[in-house]
């Protein structure tokens, strides 16, 4: 199998951590959509705060909270601070955690220590993570198991990340074909399978196609977060090309449009929702378009880069927040918050900012 080296990947991967925490990345002149729906206050919500739960189960674990600290990084020292980190809160917070691309540790087993955080998280969902793109280049259902073995996992996330890969000098774009060799990854697998993009969204067209061919759930990470074409502008040198990324600033689905749309067409799937979710009532909100769960990246990046005590205290600020949004709406359970009606529609999606 060819392979990029192992250098070049985990450069690749310190250029995106720095790049994250000094740079604005965010999207510009595109949002998440949640800002388009807004809850209709209920003063007589006729149950105690107390009694409002948020626990849920994914892959047969109960989690104190519907969220995910999402998939972002790994391959380098600093990189294995911080994913250490965020497993000791995603314990702590009995949240799901996702790690970085394990491209660089199928191509160089020595930075395992870099990905491996399931000493620190032993008791709640861990993701490891795959660019599908991978699967046009000769990685197949060994490579995929021997990741998740090593990192213990419960899934696979297999990133979609098309335009980030043709900004990328060094980006694969052979695409063509990947959806048959999900397909037939998901069966050859003995673990869930989830796709997801990396900031630009998944329409629902493309989550049935996905579906239907078996992948077990789809987060759709849509815009209005991290845009990843700002993040690789960061990287180029020549004027044109930085020109070109910044022409993608803007672009993509977003978050709560994906969300909505999708549940419209798979109402039994199980469903992510992450891309640009800032607090508690985005949670919320997200669950009540559809979401079973509700990923942050960024923010929790930035607050593990600062110190382990800044990830917990977002950790519980987000769920306390998602508490008072239910109690505020008669919501005393994720059930009910899903089914709530007191979820309006304000404006066009991504109107508002």
């Amino acid at each position: 199998m060819l392979q990029t080296g192992p250098t070049e990947t985990t450069g690749r991967k310190a250029d995106h951590l720095r790049i994250n925490r000094e740079e604005d990345v965010r999207g510009k002149g595109v949002k998440n959509g949640f800002d388009a729906w807004r809850f209709e206050h209920c003063a007589l919500p006729e149950i105690d705060l107390d009694r409002v739960e948020t626990t849920c189960v994914l892959f047969e674990k109960q989690l104190d909270g519907p969220l995910l600290i999402s998939c972002m990084t790994g391959g380098t020292e600093e990189a294995g601070e911080i994913n250490r980190r965020l497993a000791r809160v995603a314990q702590r917070a009995r949240l799901a955690i996702g790690i970085g691309s394990g491209r660089a540790l199928l191509e160089n087993p020595e930075v395992l220590k870099t990905f491996d955080v399931r000493a620190e998280a032993p008791d709640v969902p861990l993701l490891a993570n795959l660019g599908a793109v991978q699967l046009n280049k000769g990685y197949g259902a060994d490579e995929c198991r021997n990741l998740v073995r090593m990192l213990d996992g419960h899934a696979l996330v297999l990133h979609l990340n098309p335009i980030q890969e043709a900004l990328q000098v060094e980006g694969d774009t052979c695409f063509g074909g990947l959806l048959e060799k999900i397909g037939a990854l998901c069966e050859a697998l003995e673990i869930p399978v989830i796709v997801k993009e990396v900031g630009w969204g998944i329409a629902s067209d493309v989550a049935r196609k996905l579906l239907d061919v078996g992948v077990s759930a789809i987060d759709v990470a849509g815009a209005g977060g991290t845009s990843w074409s700002e993040v690789e502008k960061h990287r180029l040198t020549d004027p044109w090309r930085r020109r070109v990324a910044e022409a993608f600033a803007g672009w993509g689905i977003p978050t709560a449009y994906c969300i909505e749309r999708t549940r419209m067409i798979a109402p039994e799937a199980l469903l992510i929702a992450s891309g640009g979710i800032r607090d508690g009532i985005d949670v919320a909100k997200a669950i009540a378009l559809g979401a079973d769960l509700a990923g942050i990246a960024g923010a929790f990046l930035r607050a593990a880069s600062t110190s382990e005590q800044t990830a917990e205290d977002l950790a519980r600020e987000v769920l306390a927040t998602l508490r008072v949004a239910m109690f505020a709406i008669g919501a005393q359970n994720l059930r009910q918050l899903r089914a709530t009606t007191r979820l309006q529609f304000i404006g066009a999606v991504g109107e508002h900012s």
